[in-house]
């Protein structure tokens, strides 16, 4: 099956602006997010693909290799710095006004995602005599390759494990909690195969955390809005709040307002040195009755509880 173009899969054009960009997986994410969808596997699919997508053309240099090379750009060990220098090893080739007596074909044939199917310095390095194979020839370590692995919040919180797709085999991944956004996981002996039995190189992930549609996260403590009714700010309220370790149940102060923060210690995102755990903070969010005419009502006699005006100490 062919792969989906990522400009069709997030629904903008070619020439979408980053803004127009993270707007459109802002609104697909929020729609098909496993937390929203709990026990849908066709809207966990969906959200894995938008956000794929996403992550590349957020990415300005990602971005111009996609719209370059294509899907090929995204496979796990492929090299633009030899990509760009077969494409000049090829136009230098037709300006020349000849075929080469070295042809390997056009570039699209050549896969370089696909570990071994095309190695510019081995290629050459055996053409010119620069190396020694089987008859007498030198081992040597593959290349390390990076690629980077998707993780998920509750991911980051609790661990967990991921498959990740290489050209034409699968890892599962062990995602230790804690892990943050740009931090690495190192996979020995998953790179590139070394030259005549030489031992391969490592992999290593470079973790992108996705954005969760209602936990955000500061360093490592977490914030999650907490809706109560009017009554329950009025009077307080024992209220259950969902945390990725299980729901769990709140104090809401009498007399809080909207914004204020209640924490809960230790439940933020652990520290992947060892150190202390972040917290998880619930800020208050008072959501008033739908029925606005009977608000109104309600409400009226509350204005002769105020003393003063609430905005005279605001300036600027």
């Amino acid at each position: 099956m062919a792969e989906r173009d990522l400009y069709d899969v997030l629904g903008v054009s070619r020439s979408a602006t980053p803004e127009e960009i993270k707007k459109a997986y802002r609104r697909l994410a929020k729609k098909y997010h496993p937390d929203v969808n709990p026990g849908n596997k066709q809207a966990e699919e969906k959200f894995k693909e938008v956000t794929a997508a996403s992550d590349v053309l957020s990415d300005p240099k990602r971005r111009k290799l996609y719209d370059e090379f294509g899907p090929d750009a995204l496979r796990t060990g492929f090299d633009e710095k030899k990509a760009d220098a077969y494409r000049q090893w090829r136009r230098q080739d037709a300006a020349r006004g000849g075929p080469s007596p070295f042809d390997f074909g056009d570039f699209e044939r050549v896969n370089v995602g696909d570990f071994g199917t095309f190695d510019f310095g081995s290629i050459f390095g055996d053409l010119f005599g620069a190396g020694r194979g089987r008859r007498g020839y030198v081992p040597s370590t593959g290349a390390s390759v990076e690629a980077e692995v998707e993780v998920d919040l509750r991911d980051a919180v609790l661990g967990g494990e991921r498959d990740i797709r290489l050209e034409g085999r699968t890892l599962r991944v062990k995602i230790p909690p804690g892990v943050a956004d740009g931090s690495q996981i190192r996979l020995a002996g998953q790179g590139v195969p070394g030259g005549h039995g030489g031992p391969a190189g490592d992999l290593f992930l470079k973790v992108r955390l996705r954005e969760h549609p209602l936990v955000r996260r500061e360093g490592k403590d977490l914030f999650i809005d907490l809706p109560v009714t009017v009554p329950e700010v009025v009077n307080g309220a024992e209220v259950i709040l969902p945390t990725f370790e299980g729901p769990v149940r709140l104090r809401v102060p009498a007399g809080s307002q909207s914004g204020t923060r209640l924490r809960l210690r230790g439940k933020g995102l652990p520290d992947l040195k060892g150190g202390a755990r972040g917290d998880l903070h619930a800020v208050v969010q008072v959501v008033l009755p739908e029925d606005s005419e009977k608000l109104r009502q309600a409400v009226e006699p509350l204005g002769d509880l105020y003393k003063g005006d609430p905005r005279a100490g605001l300036s600027l």
